[in-house]
Order: C-alpha cells, then sequence, then structure tokens
C-alpha cells in the first residue's frame, strides 16, 4: 500500500467525512481544504456508493447525520488512525522483501538475459537470496520447490501465472557443404519444406534457451 493507493483513496474520502460532519458545511471543509466543491460531493457520493447506505441528509440550510452516518462516525477516528499507521509504516520501510528465491531459466538463455539480472536483484533486495536453475527442461514449479520460471514457447496447460515478456524467435540452419552442392543453398524459411531437414522440436520437457 502506498500514499497514491486504493487504501489512501478511501482514507481520505473518510477524513472528509468527519470534516464535513464536524463543520456541518461541504463549502466549509472545501474551502479549508482548497479542493473545489464539486469534488467533496464527488467524494461523498462515491463513499456512500461503496458502503451501499446514506451518510448524510443534504438541505440548502443544515446537514444532517442519518442513523448509519452517526454510526460510522464514531469509527472514524479508528479507521483513519488505522490507515494512517499502515502508510506510514510501509512509507517507512517497515515491510521488507526477504527471503529465499529459486528460479528456473533455460540455459543459454539463462546465461545470457536471466544471470546479469540477478545482481541488481539482491543488490536491490539485500534480503533476499536468489538461486538460479538453469536447465533446458521444464521444471515442475510446486512439486520441486521452485517460486518462478522462464521458459520458451508456448505453454502446457499448468495452473501457474503466467506472464508473456516478450518475442523470441530464433531458427539456425545448418548444412554440410556436400548437402548444399547437390540440393542447393535455400534462400528463405519456405523452401525448406522442400529439402531434407532434421527438426528439432520443443517439448514439454526440452526449453532450449
Amino acid at each position: 500500500m502506498t500514499r497514491n493507493g486504493h487504501g489512501s483513496l478511501q482514507a481520505g474520502k473518510t477524513e472528509t467525512f468527519a470534516a464535513v460532519a464536524a463543520k456541518g458545511s461541504l463549502s466549509a471543509v472545501a474551502q479549508t481544504k482548497g479542493i473545489a466543491l464539486a469534488v467533496i460531493g464527488r467524494r461523498f457520493d462515491a463513499l456512500e456508493e461503496r458502503l451501499g447506505v446514506k451518510l448524510l441528509v443534504l438541505t440548502p440550510r443544515k446537514i444532517t447525520l442519518t442513523f448509519e452516518g452517526s454510526a460510522f462516525l464514531e469509527d472514524c477516528p479508528r479507521i483513519i488512525e488505522e490507515m494512517q499507521n499502515a502508510e506510514a509504516s510501509v512509507s517507512a520501510g517497515g515491510v521488507k522483501a526477504s527471503g529465499y528465491l529459486r528460479v528456473s531459466a533455460p540455459a543459454g538463455f539463462g546465461r545470457r538475459h536471466v544471470v546479469p539480472l540477478v545482481p541488481k536483484f539482491t543488490a536491490r533486495y539485500p534480503d533476499v537470496s536468489v538461486s538460479l536453475d538453469l536447465t533446458d527442461r521444464m521444471v515442475d514449479l510446486v512439486n520441486e520447490g521452485f517460486d518462478c520460471a522462464v521458459w520458451l514457447g508456448e505453454l502446457p496447460d499448468l495452473s501457474p501465472v503466467s506472464l508473456k515478456l516478450g518475442e523470441n524467435r530464433r531458427v539456425l540452419c545448418v548444412a554440410s557443404p556436400d548437402y548444399l552442392a547437390s540440393r542447393g543453398e535455400p534462400g528463405d524459411l519456405a523452401v525448406l519444406t522442400h529439402h531434407n531437414c532434421l527438426a528439432l522440436g520443443v517439448s514439454a520437457n526440452q526449453q532450449r534457451g
């Protein structure tokens, strides 16, 4: 949670409600806080919509708290204090990433792209220990105790949450001089369908980096 997060918005609405209840005027609170009166009104609408009840009865002459509004007002000081304490704890570094992180990545891809990131990660989160397992097989995250994995290619139907990091399309074609002399050198990938090819497929147990 941060001061710009969802919790701060809710705390701001609660503080505004408490201020209006104390002053008995939306315009007085708007002037005190330096906020447009329309903004104060929208905050109330959003707060009442979230709670599902009416908190205030607005008339041209005065503002009256409903029964639900009076009950909520009694809890406002506690709600505001708890929210402020939670935000202060996070802002002051009270919640830190720590522990042991085990990561799997394809051997070639991992050495080139993942390994250089590990020192940067540990420098930012010194209380986290990282174990990087470079392997071309698709590991079992749950049964083998991995926290996350970088995989290449199409993923099988698995339960872990996946996130596409980017494109990594590569084609490597190797032929002997004798073969090229007899069959000719292919000009593009489409021509390979007319050649004798030994293809290396990517399976669930073979994720090449």
